[in-house]
């Protein structure tokens, strides 16, 4: 039974699991936009929610918690001084996870995990909408 065991293994170890999250949201911070599988998005999403709230906290104690995550300066300086602080009016959700189509290799299922409401953030466009060609495009003499 798995009475009140939270979080998914993503078959690694728990010190890879823990990488791999901090990689993640480290990624999502500076991106602002990530593409990864559903369950992994799912998972990271927890964690970068968490970073946000300390940084609109911004105290030492917060900045030194979220640096146990965050190992690079760069990116803990743009949390604390970009990120957070344009959520100040928003009390959670500050991720959104938009599905996409399977991955070609192994049909596993994707996603775009990404900021709501930052500027650089573009609404996701579906992989699987038909581009046109442009001999299509141009008309016919």
């Amino acid at each position: 039974m798995r009475h009140l065991v939270s979080g998914r293994k993503l078959n690694r170890t728990a010190s890879h699991r823990r990488a791999m999250l901090s990689n993640l949201a480290v990624s999502i911070l500076d991106h602002e936009r990530v593409t990864t599988t559903l369950m992994k998005a799912k998972e990271v999403r927890s964690v970068v929610e968490r970073l946000i709230s300390y940084g609109k906290k911004a105290d030492l104690h917060h900045i030194r918690l979220a640096a146990r995550r965050i190992n690079n300066k760069t990116i803990l300086k743009k949390l604390f001084d970009d990120i957070a602080p344009s959520f100040k009016e928003r009390e959670g959700g500050y991720t959104r996870i938009i599905r996409i189509d399977n991955r070609k290799g192994d049909n596993a299922p994707m996603s775009i995990i990404e900021l709501v409401g930052r500027k650089g953030a573009v609404a996701a466009v579906r992989k699987n909408k038909k581009k046109t060609k442009a001999s299509d495009a141009a008309p016919q003499a």
